[in-house]
Order: C-alpha cells, then sequence, then structure tokens
C-alpha cells in the first residue's frame, strides 16, 4: 500500500514539476509581452502627445530618453534653471520694423481744426509745415463682378460686302481660363491655393465668400477644380522630369485617404510620397507603399534594374522596406536618415528610463555632436575658396572640421562594436537598437563620405506637413483626380516656395497664361518662366522675391 501510494506521488510530483515549468515558461512570455507592449504604448504616447525630439532640451544623465517633453520648460510653464527661454535674447540684435512699401498704398489726410490753426489773440492762421506720418495695414477681401460688355459695330456705307468686309464686327471675347467659365484665373488661383496650402475645406471656403457677400454651391467650386486639374498636370510632370535627372533626392511618405472605389484595391488608404532635390519638390500620389513609386520618380528602370550608364543617385530617407530594395540597383547608394536612427534610441531610453536612461544619453550625446560636426563642417566647406565640396583640400579651418567631423563618426563606430560585443548583458530594448545600427551601418556610414549633404530626410517630412494639416482638416479626397490634383498643386507651389517665390502669384500667373493660350495648357517651350531652374524662370525670381510674381490680371 505504502508503496503504492510513494508511486503515485511521485508521479504527482513529476506532473506538477512539468506543470510549474510550463508555467514559468508562460509567465516568462507573458512579462516579455508585457515589456513589449509597455514600450510599444510609451513610443506611441509619445508620437502623440509627445513633443518632437528635434525640439527637446536634452536632461542630464539618468534622466531617461525622454527627457524633455515640456520643450524646456518645468511645471506650470516656468523656465528651469537653464533653459533656453523662447522668444528675443537679451542683448541680440532685432530685426528692425519691417517695411510694407510693396503693399497697394492709399493716403489718407487728417487735418487740424481751422479754429485750432489760427493765433487766439490777433487771428493770423499758421504757416503750413508738412505732414506727421503713420502708417496702418488694412485687410480688405474684396469679390468683384466684372462685367465685359464687348463693343460691335455695323459698317454704314454701301460699298460690296466682297471689298468691305464684314457688315457688323464685335471686339473678342476676353480670355477665360475655363471656357464659358465663371471665375478669374486670380479666383481659380487663390481657390486652389486656399484649399491645399493653408488646407482650408471646401465649406469654410464656401462661409468665407458669402461673409464677403458671394454664395456659391460646394458642387460649383468642386468642379471649377476638377476642370484646371488638366490644366497644372504638364506643370507638374516638368517639375517631375526636371527632379528625375537629379543626383540627389530626400524621400518620404503618408497616408492618404481617397473616398472612392479603385479596381483591385480594397479600403480607402492610398499613399503620398514626396521627393526633394536642391531646387524641386515632387508630390506623387499612388495607391500602394510599394517600390514603384520611389523607382519611377528618381528615373530608374525597374524592367533594366538599373540606372542610365554612369549615372549614380543617392537617395536619402527611412528605414523603409521599399527605399531598402532600392539599394541593390546598380548606382544607387542608399543615405539613411540619421534622425530616424536617433528616434530609436529616443524610444528605448523612454519605455524603460530606469534601465536605460544613461544609455541613451550617452548616445543622445554622440549624435549631438555629430550635428554639431556637420554643422561647423559646412560652415567651413561655404566659406573656402573654390567649390568647398572637394575633401582633398582646403583652408585650415575646413580641414580641422573634416577631422572632427571623422573623429566623431569613428566614436561613434567604436561605441556600436563595443556594445555589439557585449550584447548579451544588454537591456533587449537596447540589443534591438543596437542590432538595427548594425543592419543599416552601410548607408548611415555613407554620411561619413557626403558632408555635404544633409545628415537626414528632415526636409521631406517637413514638406509633408502641408499635407498632413489638409489631411487633419478634409480627411482626404473624394475621388482619384482630386487626389492627382492635390499632389500636383503641392508639386508646384512646394517648388516655389523652395525657389523664393510666392506660389499664389506663381499659380495666378500660370492660369492667366492658360487663359490667353485659349484654355489649354502650356507646352513644354511655354513653360520656362514658370520652372525656376530656367533662364526666364530665374529672372522671374530675381526680379521679385515672394511678393512679385507675374502680374495679376
Amino acid at each position: 500500500m505504502w508503496r503504492a501510494r510513494a508511486l503515485r506521488a511521485e508521479a504527482l510530483a513529476e506532473q506538477l514539476t512539468a506543470e510549474k515549468s510550463a508555467l514559468n515558461e508562460r509567465v516568462a512570455g507573458l512579462v516579455a509581452q508585457v515589456e513589449h507592449l509597455t514600450e510599444t504604448v510609451a513610443t506611441f504616447s509619445g508620437l502623440l502627445f509627445g513633443t518632437s525630439s528635434e525640439k527637446k532640451k536634452p536632461r542630464q544623465p539618468g534622466g531617461g530618453g525622454d527627457a524633455g517633453r515640456d520643450g524646456g520648460q518645468g511645471d506650470g510653464g516656468q523656465d528651469r534653471p537653464g533653459a533656453i527661454r523662447r522668444g528675443q535674447r537679451r542683448g541680440a540684435p532685432g530685426h528692425g520694423r519691417q517695411l510694407h512699401a510693396h503693399l497697394e498704398t492709399e493716403e489718407r489726410f487728417i487735418d487740424v481744426d481751422p479754429e485750432l490753426r489760427r493765433c487766439r489773440c490777433c487771428g493770423t492762421e499758421y504757416e503750413y509745415l508738412g505732414t506727421e506720418d503713420s502708417e496702418q495695414v488694412d485687410w480688405e477681401v474684396v469679390l468683384r463682378r466684372i462685367l465685359w460688355r464687348r463693343r460691335r459695330y455695323r459698317r454704314r456705307c454701301q460699298c460690296p460686302a466682297k471689298l468691305a468686309g464684314r457688315m457688323t464686327v464685335c471686339a473678342v471675347r476676353p480670355p477665360k481660363v475655363i471656357p464659358k467659365g465663371l471665375f478669374t484665373a486670380m479666383f481659380l488661383a487663390r481657390l486652389a491655393y486656399e484649399k491645399y496650402v493653408p488646407g482650408r475645406p471646401l465649406h469654410r471656403i464656401i462661409a468665407a465668400l458669402a461673409a464677403d457677400g458671394l454664395e456659391v454651391a460646394e458642387g460649383t467650386l468642386a468642379g471649377a477644380l476638377a476642370q484646371i486639374a488638366p490644366l497644372l498636370a504638364p506643370w507638374a510632370e516638368a517639375i517631375e522630369a526636371h527632379a528625375a535627372a537629379s543626383g540627389y533626392a530626400r524621400a518620404g511618405e503618408t497616408s492618404w485617404q481617397v473616398f472612392a472605389d479603385t479596381p483591385g484595391k480594397d479600403g480607402n488608404r492610398w499613399w503620398l510620397w514626396v521627393f526633394g532635390t536642391d531646387d524641386a519638390s515632387v508630390f506623387v500620389m499612388d495607391p500602394s507603399r510599394s517600390t514603384a513609386v520611389p523607382a519611377r520618380v528618381p528615373g530608374i528602370d525597374r524592367e533594366q534594374a538599373a540606372l542610365e550608364a554612369g549615372r549614380r543617385l543617392v537617395i536619402s530617407s527611412d528605414l523603409y522596406g521599399a527605399y531598402q530594395s532600392l539599394s541593390g540597383i546598380e548606382g544607387i547608394d542608399p543615405l539613411w536618415c540619421s534622425a530616424h536612427i536617433r528616434r530609436y534610441f529616443l524610444r528605448a531610453g523612454a519605455a524603460h528610463p530606469d534601465a536605460l536612461g544613461e544609455w541613451c544619453h550617452a548616445w543622445m550625446q554622440r549624435f549631438a555632436l555629430l550635428y554639431r560636426a556637420h554643422a561647423a563642417l559646412r560652415a567651413a566647406m561655404s566659406q573656402a575658396p573654390g567649390t568647398g565640396n572637394e575633401t582633398g583640400s582646403g583652408s585650415e579651418e575646413r580641414e580641422q572640421a573634416l577631422a572632427r567631423y571623422h573623429r566623431v563618426f569613428d566614436d561613434i563606430d567604436a561605441a556600436r562594436i563595443l556594445e555589439t560585443t557585449m550584447a548579451g548583458l544588454l537591456h533587449p530594448a537596447a540589443a534591438r537598437v543596437i542590432a538595427t545600427l548594425n543592419s543599416e551601418r552601410e548607408g548611415l556610414a555613407r554620411h561619413r563620405d557626403l558632408p555635404q549633404l544633409d545628415l537626414d530626410n528632415n526636409s521631406a517630412e517637413r514638406a509633408l506637413r502641408t499635407p498632413v494639416i489638409g489631411r487633419k482638416n478634409f480627411y482626404g479626397s473624394g475621388a482619384a483626380w482630386a487626389a492627382d490634383l492635390a499632389a500636383d498643386i503641392w508639386t508646384i507651389t512646394a517648388t516655389a516656395a523652395q525657389n523664393d517665390t510666392e506660389p499664389l502669384h506663381l499659380l495666378t500667373g500660370y492660369l492667366t497664361a492658360c487663359a490667353e493660350n485659349g484654355g489649354k495648357p502650356l507646352t513644354s517651350d511655354q513653360l520656362g518662366p514658370y520652372l525656376p531652374w530656367t533662364p526666364a524662370g530665374r529672372a522671374l525670381r530675381t526680379a521679385g522675391r515672394r511678393h512679385d510674381g507675374p502680374d495679376d490680371p
């Protein structure tokens, strides 16, 4: 009996031991899952509620990677000791009073009361000395109805019709952007500008027009936008063709909603891509997030999987797989964004402030030194004689800046190698970041040989801010043509602003030229004044910066 009970007890103990091992494994898995979810929650909370990491003031070691969430201010918005105050710095030179002489000026006179312009004793009038001038800026929106009265004439003589000509003649029709359309070129340009640059929904534009006296239906404005879309498309295509020939592009993408059925696609999520060069910004709307778009815009032949013979292309981007797949094409050099890599360290530190606070701070210091060294080298290169882009010679200051820049890269590489060797001792979140740094080292190290280029693709990310504001205000596009029109207008306006030209005036001038062209888009030979890299475009840009575009109609 006792032997049987002992055997049963041993079997039960073995069963409980096995169950305990299974439960321990499950608990370990749940703990890892909780840590992963905690890290995810911290990451998304920072993205949703936190200040941009590029604007934060670094905290002292041990404070965690999510330091400076309040942007350098303490509780209640009070400045902490050592925090950088916003606004004008004490002792710094001011910008001076801004001049408004370029605005249309209306002179209004205020005179002294006649009783005060004469001597109270003898009544002799005072002598006129001139004026004391001051100015105000007025904001008046004027909606004007233009009534074209085309004059007609009739021949009064009795000459034969074959010799004298027509019996009656009438003045030519005024040029219109849209044949039989109601709106002028300036109205259509402002409509497109208000919709896609400030990001005002059509119903808010309609409310603003109604406040100034014009009642118009939403469908009328939407139809006007649909009719100018074919006019703007060749202009945007010319900008894209110019950007495709560049040897350097900064790329980025974000989601966009198109509330229309797309053949072969489920759902309404499209993708808006941006590719920025030194003098152009190209936006492309596409239903997919595949490699086809970043291959098409920079002029890559996907079928041949190569660039033109002898051509090289540097693409600065984040680590998205569509860009990584381009790195295998001959002639393409990926340049990974240092700011995106930096955010991996910040997110790991924010998710585990106690364990990774000092580790994150140390890496933030390395990235800060990298950006400072890069800024100093760029400044020295701009002051050096010649082109300033050759790394073999130059001024002593430039050589010192270059040596410092390389030294910072060596320090980062040494820290990466050291932490790779001790990966087993690192926190799992830190080990994952170091593994990412190792796998993408080649694209990051290329910055060392290309100091004349930016360390990140932040300019492309900033170019997407305008579409993102529009996405928040009116959610997306109701049709595919509207999505393509949005991309074309952003291509035009961002390129204009990038070249210091006022986009609204440029749009007005182009649509006026289309009206004078019979309501048809301009040909490639006629587009010169509206492309900033052409001689005509450079002359227009030099003639007026931001305030002086093509003459308004």
